[in-house]
């Protein structure tokens, strides 16, 4: 196997790639990066679990394939010189060329490898930076607690032109609507994705389409010439369009930039896992924090109520995730009481964006 190839595109590919290299390989072949040089360059990864693969450019002399260990072909790429990049095999070692440095690195037996899953059936695509933004705003309500995996994931609901993202920790649910392009009329599915997994497709995508396929147990993602495939999690998962669609007699008009920074302004004194309490009334939210061995800090933003004098209390990083998930410039905060949970939405009629938190207890 011979290749030439521009180092920026391949420390990019070897980067996106190696990402979903195991830390714990449950076989060592697992560590490694598989390149496949043909027509052109591909890079591999897989850990039977979740896969990744990229295609790039490359002037290929010899065809052929070779297993390498994953980060430190990531390790090396980055710090290459902007110079061509040549790799050959040569018996045991994968000669790595690049102005005047030169690598030799062990290669791993190929062989071991495990076959790569293929893309599964292509269901619809939607516009990249819809896709990213909808991952942003609902992923951080997915729960880290890996004993419970089925609240880790991401719920992916499919209905014709309508899909909806949501997740849950059991204290905050976050869901997000939008229109895609469906690959058939009628299609309807329902899968949970691991977060973590579409976290870092969305991170990584260029622009463009993504194209969504869903197969047997598996999910893929493909955009500009980088695959990814993942296990699907248990699709059991709770009734969140019913706790998302009740009715709210009091609602809150607030300016988001100014609400996010007084909250956190305040929450400067609040000691760790302490609430972050709103007084809303007419024309105002008085924002309170603190008043523990640190201190205490207040501040008070206009805001518009409809409906009665209200006290409300929530823990500040999660009132903030959804804030954060907030598109328009003003957010609505939609409550029925002080011990019951509130609803977080953009300010439109029909928000595509809904972020349901637990309140705290008052003091």
């Amino acid at each position: 196997m011979k290749f030439q190839v521009n180092r920026d595109v391949l420390a990019e590919a070897v980067a996106w790639t190696a990402r979903v290299l195991p830390a714990r390989p449950a076989v060592p072949v697992l560590a490694g990066l598989l390149l496949e040089a043909g027509d052109d360059l591909r890079v591999s990864a897989f850990d039977y679990d979740v896969s990744a693969r990229a295609e790039i450019e490359a002037d290929v002399a010899e065809p052929g394939r070779v297993l390498i260990p994953g980060r430190v072909l990531a390790e090396i790429t980055r710090s290459l010189p902007a110079r061509p990049v040549e790799i050959v095999r040569s018996g045991s070692e994968a000669v790595l060329t690049c102005g005047s440095a030169e690598f030799g690195l062990l290669t791993m037996p190929d062989e071991d490898f495990p076959t790569m899953p293929v893309m599964p059936p292509k269901v619809g695509a939607v516009g990249g930076g819809v896709f990213a933004a909808a991952v942003g705003q609902v992923a951080p309500a997915a729960s880290r607690d890996d004993t419970l995996p089925m609240l880790t994931g991401v719920r992916i609901d499919i209905d014709g032109v309508q899909v909806a993202m949501a997740a849950t920790d059991r204290y905050r649910i976050a869901a997000r609507e939008f229109l895609w392009h469906p690959e058939r009329d009628g299609e309807r599915h329902g899968v949970v994705v691991p977060a973590r997994v579409l976290v870092e497709v969305a991170r990584s995508l260029r622009g463009g389409e993504v194209s969504i396929g869903l197969g047997d147990n598996v999910a893929g993602f493909e955009s500009q010439g980088r695959v990814t495939t993942v296990r699907l999690l248990d699709d059991q998962f709770i009734d969140y369009r019913a706790r998302l669609s009740e009715e709210w007699p009091v609602h809150a008009d607030v300016v988001v930039g100014p609400f996010v920074e007084a909250i956190k302004r305040v929450c400067l004194v609040a000691e760790r896992n302490t609430a972050v309490r709103l007084s809303f009334s007419q024309g105002q939210v008085l924002i309170q924090a603190g008043g523990g061995d640190i201190g205490r800090g207040a501040e008070v933003i206009e805001a518009d109520l409809d409906g009665p004098d209200i006290q409300i209390a929530f823990q500040p990083h999660f009132l903030l995730d959804g804030l954060a998930g907030v598109e328009t410039e003003r957010v609505r905060v939609h409550m029925d009481s002080s011990t019951r949970p509130a609803l977080v939405t953009d300010d439109g009629d029909d928000p595509g964006f809904r972020y349901l938190v637990m309140s705290l207890r008052l003091a």
